[in-house]
């Protein structure tokens, strides 16, 4: 069957679908921000109407079962949520819990934001090839990096690692940070002097 990406059809009881429930779900625990009904009836491979009716319906869902998420609408998407009322909790977990490891994810965020700082999320972004808003929240959250002013040309945020790092890492200063030319490639003929190509 070849879904129908528009708007107009009935889209009648739901209940006889549960895959795309389940599918949604599955998509939308992967995204790092938010997701269009169209990209999502694209990507399930069903009609537009049919997601939309889905994606509210799980929202209810979450919200009468009183989940720790929520699956919201935004203006550019959907995508899952924290309730505001877990807030406290999420947050103590991530400053607080002292066994909960780094993900590879953001021991390279953090380490771009440690060798480029002050550094915009833009910029780590670039340098990492994938969206670190998410990461760079999370280190923040849990007081390893801090707003450090703004970038004078695009008025970004900057960003820089906290004594907090420091501290972590053992570390009396920045200089005491590795050297990182023992993890460059042999080949680094094209590099800039900010070890880019």
């Amino acid at each position: 069957m070849t879904a129908e990406y528009t708007a107009g059809a009935d889209v009648g009881d739901l209940s006889g679908r549960p895959e795309l429930y389940r599918d949604l779900e599955a998509v939308l625990m992967v995204v790092d921000q938010p997701v269009s009904e169209y990209d999502l009836a694209k990507g399930v491979d069903a009609p537009v109407d049919e997601v939309t009716s889905a994606l509210e319906s799980l929202s209810r869902e979450y919200t009468e079962q009183g989940r720790g998420f929520d699956l919201r609408a935004v203006a550019e998407g959907w995508r899952f949520y924290t309730r505001p009322e877990c807030a406290d909790v999420v947050e103590h977990f991530l400053k607080e819990g002292q066994e909960v490891r780094l993900t590879q994810a953001a021991l390279e965020t953090l380490a771009v934001v440690a060798y480029r700082q002050p550094v915009s999320r833009g910029r780590v972004s670039g340098v990492r090839g994938v969206n670190c808003d998410g990461v760079m929240r999370t280190l923040v959250l849990r007081g390893l990096i801090e707003e450090t002013g703004h970038d004078p040309e695009s008025g970004a945020l900057l960003y820089r690692t906290t004594t907090y790092f420091l501290e972590r890492l053992g570390l009396r200063g920045l200089d005491e940070l590795p050297d990182l030319a023992p993890f460059l490639p042999d080949d680094i003929e094209g590099l800039d002097d900010t070890g880019e190509y």
